[in-house]
């Protein structure tokens, strides 16, 4: 595969490919916006693959009424039949179940086709299982029961809907996969018995108990475990544990967390992690660094908790950066952290923001402007549409049906 060229922030090309809402209004109206959409949809524009795309794309040609025959061009492509990147074709089959969803039926031919010819077909009849229509899904059982090994067979069907009780009466081998063995857990041995220090003994030895004896320290908030971040992290033993156990700590590790942020140990991502959930406002300055840091570093993922921290703070020194975020972040999930500080430090400012993600390719920033987003005509009927679409995020609709009945419940 070519590698991903990530366009500038500021063209409507970039836009749509980090999927903003600004573009998906503009693109009706832009010349040549209907290429664009084709490449992101065939160039997989995403910084993470977890992160929506699907559902934003699939609007875009619904609403700009355009062909899915380059979508399907792409996906049969020769280089297909290479199988060197089963993931070149994921951002394509997802927006054509997504255009099922929306109504678009014609997306499931291509989509049943590649499920028995594709180098990638697991991934479509994964999505002919979600669409849960068993007129799309008829005759796919043999595909399924001939392809796939016991393993990937109960991942694929072992969730009950339409389509897979349908292949179950048809497939002994996926009936089978329906009704997985279930095995007794063996019995852990308790630690309730044990001292603190017992425990961070047991850490110390790197034994089996390790893992447990960190999060039963973190379960009993002992401050041992501030001692055993000091000790371990820095070698990086024990990451999870360890960061789960301080979190556990609550408040608790506040003290020692200022001192990791403010000499910059190697851990001190721990510490910022600690001021941004129980800070107060003389904590704002390190969570203003750390954020200042990630975008500078284009380090999106770490962006995210000094967001919510400056956000739970309501600093409005931190308005700056979330706005140069929300501009230029390639991550679109970092998207719902920027808003949701936006909203809670300056609704004011949030406005044109929370305007915006009505038509943003995350649900989480989605949700959080039908939470919120002044209501005018534009964006009332924007609502009514994210209120009775299917094919959208249950908690989305529930916002917009909230935010136009004006029953939060």
């Amino acid at each position: 595969m070519e590698p991903i060229v990530i366009h500038p922030a500021e063209s409507l090309h970039g836009r749509l490919q980090r999927g903003r809402g600004c573009a998906a209004r503009r693109a009706a109206g832009t010349p040549g916006a209907r290429d664009l959409i084709y490449d992101c949809v065939s160039r997989d524009p995403r910084w993470d693959t977890l992160e929506a795309r699907g559902l934003y794309y699939a609007r875009l040609i619904l609403d700009l009424e355009l062909q899915t025959t380059p979508i399907v061009e792409h996906i049969f492509d020769p280089e297909d039949r290479l199988d060197t990147e089963p993931d070149r074709t994921n951002l394509a089959l997802d927006v054509l179940t997504h255009l099922v969803r929306l109504g678009r039926r014609e997306a499931a031919v291509p989509l049943r086709r590649y499920a028995t010819e594709g180098g990638n077909w697991y991934t479509a009849l994964q999505s002919l299982v979600e669409l849960d229509d068993p007129v799309l899904a008829d005759g796919l059982d043999e595909v399924a029961a001939d392809r796939c090994d016991d393993r990937a067979l109960a991942w694929l069907c072992g969730v009950d809907g339409a389509v897979t009780r349908m292949w179950a009466r048809r497939q002994p081998r996926i009936a089978a996969a329906r009704r997985p063995e279930t095995r007794p857990h063996e019995p852990r041995a308790s630690l309730t018995g044990h001292t603190d220090a017992d425990l961070a003994a047991l850490v110390r030895t790197h034994g089996d108990g390790a893992t447990a004896a960190i999060l039963e320290l973190g379960r009993r908030r002992s401050r041992l475990v501030l001692d055993l971040v000091e000790e371990f992290l820095p070698g990086g033993s024990y990451d999870g544990p360890l960061c789960r156990a301080v979190r556990d700590l609550g408040p608790a590790a506040l003290a020692r967390a200022r001192v990791w942020a403010g000499e910059q140990r190697s851990y001190q991502d721990v510490g910022i992690d600690v001021i941004a959930a129980h800070g107060t406002e003389s904590d704002a300055p390190p969570l203003l660094t750390a954020l200042k840091v990630a975008l500078d570093e284009e380090d999106w993922d770490l962006a995210a908790v000094p967001v919510d921290g400056l956000g739970r703070l309501r600093s409005r020194s931190a308005i700056p950066l979330l706005l140069y975020g929300w501009q230029e972040s390639a991550s679109s999930r970092l998207r719902a952290n920027l808003l949701g500080a936006l909203a809670r430090i300056d609704p004011h400012v949030a406005e044109p923001y929370l305007v915006e993600a009505l038509w943003d390719c995350e649900g989480g920033a989605r949700r959080i402007a039908a939470g919120a987003v002044p209501l005018d005509g534009s964006t009332r009927a924007r609502l009514r549409r994210l209120r009775h679409e299917e094919a959208e995020e249950a908690d989305v609709r529930s916002a917009a049906t909230a935010r136009l009945t004006g029953n939060p419940n």
